[in-house]
């Protein structure tokens, strides 16, 4: 179960697009890992970045997405874990390339630059492409 579950983290900028893509998750019967953030509370993205980090490394979780205001912070903290590689994302289709060639195994979303029906179509492609594999794998081996 672990690995179909997705863990959810966002800063205070990030927490009710978080919330919103927790519910098309719910709807959707995946399992989800909320890590927070639950409120406007100022947080720390790179603390969530990590708790996400964690839940993957620990096998809570198989993928996660971060959300703070513009994804860029937060996708900078989660991708300093070695295990993690997290696509900052703004449509469908870089969605959907991150799995596709990057073997993105978090999406990173930013709750000020993009709006929730994009945010829900990003994580729907995401979940739903695979890794092609072959020419892209010897890459993503490079990443270390």
């Amino acid at each position: 179960m672990p690995e179909t579950t997705v863990a959810l983290a966002a800063d205070h900028a990030g927490y009710a697009l978080k919330d919103a893509l927790k519910a098309v998750l719910t709807e959707r019967g995946i399992p989800v890992l909320d890590l927070g953030a639950n409120d406007g509370g100022s947080v720390d993205y790179p603390e969530k970045a990590g708790a996400l980090a964690a839940a993957l490394a620990e096998g809570r979780a198989g993928r996660g997405v971060l959300v703070c205001g513009t994804g860029i912070g937060i996708s900078i903290a989660a991708n300093r874990h070695p295990h993690v590689r997290a696509a900052l994302c703004h449509d469908v289709t870089t969605a959907r390339m991150a799995r596709q060639h990057n073997d993105a195994n978090v999406l990173a979303l930013g709750a000020r630059v993009v709006g929730a029906n994009v945010a829900i179509d990003c994580l729907i492609a995401f979940l739903e492409t695979g890794f092609e594999g072959g020419r892209h794998q010897r890459r993503v081996d490079q990443l270390g």
